[in-house]
C-alpha cells in the first residue's frame, strides 16, 4: 500500500466527480490488500468503499458504493451479476476526489456530520438490511449478534436495539463486551457460551470460528442472517440440525440504493449515530488499517483530509 499521487478521477457518461471529506475503512479493504477479489491487471487501484463529500454543485451527499444496474437484479442493484464495489474495478474512496455514477449520490442528512455519513455505505447499510429485510422478524423479537466490536457487528447493537429487538452479543474479549453493553446491547457473552434461552435469529459476520455456536443458539424455526466470514467461510454445515429444526441461512450482501437513503433517514429520525473508534488523516492510513489487521477496534476507522 502507498500513498502518492493520482490524476482527477474522470468517469463515463452519467458519473460525477464527488470532493471526499471523510471515508471509512472496511474489511474490504484488508482483503483487497491481500489479493481477494482483485487480478494484477486492475492495478494500481485506489482502495475505499466509503465516503461522504460534497457533489459537484456543493451538495452535501453519501456515496453508495455499489456500482450495479438496479434492472438487472430485477430492481436491487446488488443481484446484478455484473456489480462491484468501488475499489474493485473503480477507484475507490480514499483519495481527495472520487468519481462515481450520479445515481449513487444520496443526500447527506444535516445532524449527520461528514465522518459519521462516512460509516453508513457499507457497515451499517449491511446491518440495515440484515435486521430489517432479512431477519424476518418483528420488533421485539431476540438476536444474536456474533463477534461485538467489527463495524457490522457494532451496527446491528446501535440500530437493532433502535428497532425494538432484544439484542444479544458475544465476544472473546470482555472489554468489548462491556462496551456492547454500553451501546444498548441486553446481554454479552463470552464467545460460544450457553445462552439462556434459543434466540429467534444470529447475525453472522465471523462465519468458521462461531457458526457452530450460531446454529446451536437457533430455536426451532430460526434463521442465521450471514453478510461475512471474517474467520474462514469453510464451517461444517451440519446439516442434520438445519433440516431436523427446520432452520434458515440467509445470505446479505450490503443494501440498495434506497436502502442507504432510508439508513440515512432512520438515524436522523431516531438521534442513532456511528460508533467511530478513531478518525485519522488520510496520510495517517496504515495506522488504521493495522487497527483492523489486528482486532483493535471497537466501531469504524474514519479517514478524513
Amino acid at each position: 500500500m502507498d500513498l502518492g499521487e493520482r490524476p482527477d478521477p474522470v468517469g463515463p457518461d452519467g458519473w460525477v466527480t464527488v470532493t471526499v471529506k471523510a471515508a471509512a475503512l472496511n474489511h474490504h479493504d484488508v482483503w483487497t490488500l491481500r489479493g481477494v477479489g482483485i487480478s494484477a491487471d486492475r492495478l494500481p487501484i485506489v482502495l475505499g468503499c466509503d465516503a461522504a463529500g460534497l457533489d459537484p454543485d456543493g451538495h452535501e451527499v453519501i456515496i453508495h458504493s455499489v456500482i450495479g444496474d438496479p434492472d438487472a437484479g430485477g430492481g436491487d442493484e446488488t443481484l446484478d451479476p455484473r456489480r462491484s464495489l468501488l475499489s474493485e474495478r473503480h477507484d475507490g474512496t480514499f483519495a481527495q476526489k472520487v468519481a462515481v455514477p450520479r445515481r449513487n449520490l444520496v443526500p447527506k442528512p444535516a445532524a449527520l456530520s461528514f465522518e459519521e455519513a462516512a460509516c453508513l455505505p457499507t457497515a451499517y447499510l449491511t446491518a440495515y438490511r440484515m435486521l430489517f429485510a432479512k431477519s424476518g422478524l418483528e420488533p421485539g423479537a431476540t438476536v444474536l449478534v456474533q463477534g461485538a466490536g467489527g463495524g457490522v457487528a457494532t451496527a446491528l447493537i446501535l440500530l437493532g436495539r433502535a428497532g425494538g429487538y432484544r439484542v444479544w452479543v458475544t465476544s472473546r474479549s470482555e472489554e468489548k463486551r462491556a462496551r456492547a453493553l454500553e451501546l444498548g446491547a441486553d446481554q454479552a457473552f463470552a464467545s460460544g457460551s450457553r445462552l439462556p434461552e434459543r434466540v429467534d435469529a444470529v447475525f453472522e459476520t465471523v462465519g468458521q470460528a462461531t457458526w457452530a455456536h450460531s446454529l446451536r443458539a437457533l430455536r426451532p424455526g430460526g434463521r442465521i442472517v450471514v453478510s461475512g466470514a471474517t474467520s474462514g467461510a469453510a464451517p461444517p454445515a451440519e446439516l442434520n440440525r438445519v433440516f431436523f429444526l427446520q432452520l434458515s441461512v440467509v445470505g446479505s450482501t450490503m443494501g440498495s440504493r434506497d436502502q442507504l437513503a432510508r439508513l440515512a433517514t432512520f438515524l436522523e429520525q431516531t438521534g442513532v449515530r456511528p460508533r467511530i473508534d478513531r478518525s485519522l488523516p488520510l496520510v495517517q492510513a496504515r495506522d488504521g488499517f493495522a487497527a483492523m489487521v489486528s482486532g483493535d477496534l471497537f466501531g469504524k476507522v474514519v479517514f478524513t483530509r
